[in-house]
């Protein structure tokens, strides 16, 4: 079995995948049963939504995979704290845990939206929260 530590690196494979196509550099990966069922980053500016979050496209993908919409089972890993939208899609795909790297203190569901999740929805935050914001202030400092 994997650690944390393990799949938030793969997440941040994504998010670096995403930094690489000029995406705000958010990487996701979704676990069940030990094994990655998805991997998803950011791709607003590519598909012109605002809704193509990592969390989002990881979601969908997962529950194709599992031909079904609950994620009960699944951890998803995702390189900063999901926004609100997130933490809704989140809460309605009923998912199992939720393992993020950096908090995001401007956008995070934590902030505007805390009861978002799922109420059983185990949540682990700060997986490698330094590399993770690392990556998105080193984005931003490009866009400057």
């Amino acid at each position: 079995m994997m650690d944390d530590t393990y799949y938030m690196k793969q997440a941040l494979a994504e998010a670096e995948k995403a930094a690489r196509r000029d995406e705000v550099p958010v990487g996701a990966v979704v676990v069940c049963r030990d094994r990655i069922i998805a991997r998803a980053h950011n791709l607003t500016e590519a598909l012109t939504d605002v809704t193509a979050h990592a969390e989002m496209q990881a979601l969908t993908a997962a529950a194709s995979h599992l031909g079904g919409k609950y994620l009960n089972e699944c951890t998803l890993y995702v390189t900063v704290e999901p926004c609100v939208m997130c933490a809704g899609g989140i809460g309605w795909a009923q998912l199992g845990t939720l393992v993020y790297g950096a908090p995001d203190e401007k956008r995070g569901y934590r902030r505007y939206a805390p009861q978002a999740l799922h109420p059983k929805t185990v949540v682990r935050s700060g997986v490698l929260a330094d590399e993770c914001a690392a990556l998105m202030k080193a984005f931003f400092q490009r866009k400057r």
